[in-house]
């Protein structure tokens, strides 16, 4: 039996964590346009880098390795294959957002006003 190089976090747990003193980046995996409408309010122990998926084999050493890295899109599915993507690259600690940003609080979202 494989041993899962990734785990599942809920969007308020990882707040939880980080309201704790955790350590932790997020990777928005999202397009853009996606970004446009609505984003992740950054923390001081929770910093966001916005990545867009296609972009990410490319552009991993912008990311610290040795912290955990949470990653978020719309719904999870995108960022589950990221997270699997960067535990195969060597990442210490990687968790997939579990419903991605349609999960994460309301009260901890940006959101542009603009329609789309």
């Amino acid at each position: 039996m494989t041993k899962k190089l990734t785990e599942e976090i809920e969007p308020v747990e990882l707040l939880q964590r980080c309201r704790g003193g955790e350590l932790w980046q997020l990777l928005d995996v999202r397009e853009p346009w996606e970004l446009e409408n609505v984003q992740v309010q950054e923390t001081a122990n929770m910093p966001i880098k916005a990545i867009p998926m296609n972009e990410v084999p490319q552009r991993t050493r912008e990311l610290d390795p040795s912290r955990p890295v949470a990653v978020l899109c719309h719904s999870g599915g995108r960022s589950a294959h990221v997270a699997d993507f960067l535990a195969g690259k060597g990442f210490a600690r990687v968790a997939n957002v579990h419903g991605g940003i349609a999960a994460w609080p309301c009260d901890r979202l940006s959101r542009s006003g603009t329609g789309g």
